[in-house]
């Protein structure tokens, strides 16, 4: 009989890590080291779980580039004695958290599955011991005695989802994510089905496994709206050290025609600074040269965001930007698909 499948479960902050105490009616941390105390069905999914909790978990509205760093190196420092890894996060920001360390990990061989819950663990109707139960059953799944998943994955409300093509809809339902340009890679009903045909494919061994840490932050998303005036996005165009901008325009990459707005891009991008076209709508694609307002932002040499989505694109840009390419490389690789977050033709 193969051995038990061992997962680890690093818990950072978030809601679902929170219990109710019911005398009084505040919320505290629960400690993940009584997981199977309180939540006995996991004895079910013959597996060993191990827990390891930040210090002083944090709320995911402060996530940043550090706390990604530190998720991360807990992986690559036990990637070797464990099978599949579940990471509890808030679910505010769980998709730049769980995007960015997509970007982490190349050549990754094991399940990373992200979670939460818009409920707290303790709560009488909490969506956390489903989401909770399901990701463990995920990252344990194996098929010739290698894991089903290997990528970075979100679990929630029955679905789960390439990490890099979420987005978090809804701040009430538990429906919480969708992936508008992805179907989900696996759906929980009566049986787990995996939709094997969409998985991330990675020839690569395990021994291969390359840890990115270098992220850069110096970006900015620049969010267009009619009536947007030229000292606004001077303004935004000119903070010092600004190295990547993601450019949220309309539709299908549309954006206003003036000639300040163009020539204020053109210059930024001949200094160097990369700028990605993205589209704001929740579904669909950048398609450069579609419409006469995209043509004069393919010509200056903008990067074709495609159907990646904003908090993907903050990700990947901070992952190139610490690769220190150089201008037409870093739009190369942009516009490539690395880790599937982005698809190969529209």
């Amino acid at each position: 009989m193969a051995n038990k499948p061992k997962i680890l479960l690093v818990y950072t902050g978030g809601t679902i890590g929170m219990i109710k105490d019911y005398k009084t009616g505040a919320l505290r941390a629960f400690d993940f080291n009584q997981i199977q105390e309180k939540i006995p069905e996991l004895q079910h999914l013959d597996c060993d779980i191990s827990t390891i909790s930040f210090e002083s978990p944090i709320d995911s509205s402060n996530m940043n580039p550090a706390y990604y760093v530190k998720i991360a190196e807990i992986i690559e420092e036990n990637y070797i004695n464990f099978d599949g890894f579940v990471v509890l996060t808030g679910s505010d920001t769980m998709s730049y958290t769980s995007s960015a360390i997509s970007f982490m990990f190349e050549n990754l061989q094991k399940p990373v599955i992200f979670t939460g819950s818009q409920l707290p663990i303790g709560d009488l109707r909490t969506d956390a011991k489903e989401n909770l139960i399901t990701s463990i059953e995920i990252a344990c799944a194996r098929v010739n005695n290698k894991p089903v998943i290997r990528e970075v994955g979100l679990y929630f409300e029955y679905k789960l989802y390439r990490a890099n093509r979420t987005t978090k809809i809804n701040a009430e339902q538990f429906e919480a994510f969708a992936s508008m340009n992805y179907p989900p890679l696996a759906e929980s009903g009566v049986h787990l089905h995996f939709n094997h045909h969409l998985l991330f494919q990675n020839e690569a061994k395990e021994n291969q496994l390359i840890f990115r840490k270098n992220l850069i932050d110096d970006i900015v998303i620049l969010k267009l709206f009619p009536g947007i005036t030229k000292k606004v996005v001077e303004a935004i165009l000119n903070i010092d050290n600004l190295k990547g901008v993601i450019l949220e325009t309309y539709g299908s990459g549309n954006a206003l025609t003036e000639t300040w707005f163009i020539n204020l891009l053109e210059e930024i991008i001949q200094k160097g600074v990369e700028v990605v076209n993205v589209t704001q709508c929740a579904g669909g694609s950048v398609i450069l040269g579609l419409y006469e307002t995209s043509t004069d932002l393919k010509r200056i040499g903008i990067i074709n965001g495609r159907d990646i989505t904003t908090e993907t694109a903050v990700a990947k840009m901070m992952y190139l930007l610490g690769e220190n390419l150089s201008q037409e490389d870093f739009k190369y690789y942009f516009e490539k698909p690395l880790r599937g977050e982005i698809s190969s033709e529209i």
